[in-house]
């Protein structure tokens, strides 16, 4: 076992529970994942959601660095097509500066939401003006790795520039989006708790291996319980699906209801809506560490970003401590063998 763990959260809101609920909730698992050994703690972003309060990641972040101490804090991922690579690259500068040595900037290809949301933050800007993805995250990264600044007033840096800027990473679950981060020499992370299709995993593993040395790090959904039978009753309420659009758009959403949303609101028909088989690794925490194994040795996994999808709090809770616990004590067992 010498891969590394990492968790996931989207603040996630029960049902007659409140946004602030949510939010320190999150603080909470951080804190837990901090005490349990876990290597990140990264915020997704989501807009337009009743049911998750994290649509800017970027603020949770430095209220999460400020309350833990040595865990790696981030996101998973910032929308780029919303924002200008300009100011997402202030944000993390500042973000860098307030923690130094600790702050994470995941970037995401995907909406974060529905096309109601996609077009409210996209008002004003002029799409002919920003480039395609690709160029963006070039544009982003060139912001990122300015490490001067010209007292010229002529010139241009993302300020404040901090003495260890943020560690780059770009999410995705395609072969482009792979060669896209090892063009940039950014980290690149798996998302196979959107697309557990091992075939496209085992192809992406040997492009990325190809291009870059650096680690393999794939994202993976979880749920550790008391009992197998609790994890698989935990399991039934977790959904994914996939969206098709006659424009060419693919998108993955957590409902059916919301994929035929996405459809109505892109005005494009639906050319298919599916539902994904999540890769969900659940059971006792012995069980889940033991799947985690399993697809660290079949693929040379470095990293897994742990995402649990659940809701209920307790019981999103509960699989942290578990892991937390099971891991540690694994670890400890192979620190007496060597």
């Amino acid at each position: 076992m010498s891969y590394r763990l990492s968790l996931l959260d989207k603040s996630p809101i029960a049902e007659n529970d409140t946004a602030q609920s949510a939010l320190a909730r999150t603080l909470l698992l951080a804190q837990h994942a901090e005490q349990g050994g876990f290597h990140r703690f990264w915020i997704a972003e989501h807009h337009n959601s009743p049911q998750l309060a994290s649509p800017s990641p970027e603020i949770i972040i430095a209220w999460i660095a400020a309350q833990t101490q040595r865990i790696r804090v981030g996101s998973g991922g910032v929308m780029l097509q919303h924002y200008s690579p300009y100011k997402v690259a202030e944000n993390f500068n500042v973000l860098s500066s307030l923690a130094p040595g600790r702050i994470d900037i995941g970037i995401g290809k995907a909406p974060g939401g529905l096309p109601l949301s996609t077009q409210a933050l996209q008002r004003g800007l002029h799409s002919d003006e920003k480039g395609n993805f690709a160029e963006q995250l070039s544009e982003l990264d060139g912001w990122l790795k300015s490490t001067s600044i010209n007292a010229d007033a002529e010139s241009l840096a993302a300020t404040p520039v901090p003495e260890l800027s943020a560690e780059r990473f770009l999410l995705g679950a395609s072969l482009d989006s792979a060669r896209l981060a090892a063009t940039l020499d950014w980290n690149f992370v798996f998302a196979a708790h959107l697309n557990g299709d091992k075939v496209l995993l085992r192809d992406v593993v040997t492009e990325w291996r190809n291009r870059s040395q650096r680690d393999l790090i794939v994202a993976v959904q979880v749920i550790a319980a008391e009992t197998e039978s609790e994890a698989e009753r935990l399991a039934q309420q977790v959904e994914i699906w996939g969206v098709e659009l006659e424009n060419g758009q693919r998108v993955s959403v957590s409902s059916e209801a919301q994929a035929q949303a996405f459809a109505r609101q892109a005005g494009s028909p639906a050319v298919r809506i599916f539902r994904r088989e999540p890769s969900l690794i659940k059971g006792t925490a012995k069980t889940v560490l033991a799947g985690l194994d399993a697809l660290a040795d079949a693929f040379g996994i470095d990293e897994f970003i742990l995402d649990n999808p659940l809701v209920e709090s307790p019981a999103r809770l509960t699989s942290l401590k578990l892991l937390a616990e099971a891991w540690t004590q694994t670890q400890r067992i192979q620190e007496g063998v060597q």
